[in-house]
């Protein structure tokens, strides 16, 4: 088959969206198939502009190139997933969410505080509807998107569990006293609430950071080390091979993923398959699909105190920490995450 893979990307920002896609591409390719990414720049500010994105979106006409006729399409992202094929299915990243569960949020919503943010906010609805009755099929990459989906659409959407990057890579080695959490810097990770909870730990706690960042956002992490007295305690590793990130992972006594309302979120399954519980929030979303509170992991509530009560639990008792990785990776294995069950559902 021929089969384009339709997404949006920021420029310059490489994240878990594009890991996405270019890992399909891969495997589409390893399954015979003639596959390539389009990749439409999207650009969120000012938000006016999004109704143009949209524009284009559905303008383009995929249907064909150079007498060759486009057998599939597999759409990821809004609003890419609002270009026309008659064969088009869609595996739904997300939504446009500031016009979803986002909207009137005081922290991380803004699309609401524009003077037209309701009449945006409509039309990527009707827009996002019109897609979705125009597909053939609708899949989601986890169930926290699927029920979004089922809230504000009214549509039924299968979870479509894939597994991360170098999935066969990882492995566990002894711990060598630090927390890992690897994530690109943005306030919706909420690196900054891990930096609060270091402040109130009871034993002096590492925690690496690795990661893509920009701009005010790191400054302001930087600041926070610097005010909290955390030099010592924090390392900043920044962008990192994913050799290093491997055996970061390995040598970690724990991961920690506390984002706002993931959509999936791959930390949390690598953190498994190198065998090392993960700590994340009951408002964190995708992690929790898979971090069942003291059994593969911890959950906490969403603030420094208890954050920094869960590192110290772990820090203190090692032993166990190691048993939890132990049930973790156990219990990824036992889910069946592969990439044929993920072809065999999309090219169906």
């Amino acid at each position: 088959m021929r089969i384009l893979i339709v997404t949006t990307q920021t420029p310059f920002i490489h994240g878990g969206a594009e890991i996405h896609a270019e890992e399909l591409l891969r495997q589409l390719q390893k399954a015979g198939h003639e596959a390539e990414i389009v990749a439409i720049p999207f650009q969120v500010y000012p938000q006016e502009r999004i109704l143009d994105s949209m524009l284009v979106c559905r303008l383009l006409d995929l249907s064909q190139f150079a007498g060759w006729v486009i057998d599939r399409v597999i759409a990821l992202k809004f609003p890419a997933y609002l270009v026309p094929h008659p064969r088009k299915v869609l595996w739904i990243l997300h939504q446009h969410r500031q016009a979803y569960e986002m909207w009137n949020h005081p922290q991380f919503g803004d699309l609401y505080r524009l003077p037209n943010g309701q009449q945006i906010k409509s039309s990527i609805e009707r827009a996002d509807n019109h897609a979705f009755a125009e597909s053939q099929a609708i899949f989601s990459n986890s169930r926290n998107v699927a029920n979004r989906l089922k809230q504000f659409n009214g549509i039924d959407s299968l979870p479509l569990y894939h597994p991360p990057q170098k999935s066969d890579c990882f492995y566990c080695e002894p711990e060598e006293g630090y927390f890992f959490f690897p994530s690109r810097f943005n306030e919706i990770k909420r690196q900054t609430l891990v930096l609060e909870a270091l402040a109130q730990t009871t034993y002096p706690v590492k925690v690496i950071f690795a990661g893509q960042s920009h701009g005010n956002f790191r400054k302001a992490v930087e600041q926070m080390i610097q005010d909290f007295g955390l030099e010592d305690r924090v390392t900043l590793a920044g962008c990192i091979s994913v050799e290093q990130k491997l055996d970061y992972y390995a040598k970690s006594l724990a991961v920690i993923y506390p984002p706002f309302d993931e959509d999936y979120g791959y930390v949390t399954l690598e953190g498994m398959l190198a065998a090392k519980p993960v700590i994340t929030c009951w408002d964190s979303g995708g992690p929790l699909e898979f971090i069942h509170d003291r059994q593969t992991g911890l959950v906490t509530e969403p603030n420094p105190t208890s954050l920094a009560k869960a590192l110290d639990e772990l820090w203190e008792n090692r032993s166990w920490a190691k048993t939890l990785g132990k049930a973790a990776l156990d219990y990824y294995q036992s889910l069946d995450i592969t990439w044929s069950n993920v072809l065999e559902k999309l090219l169906k």
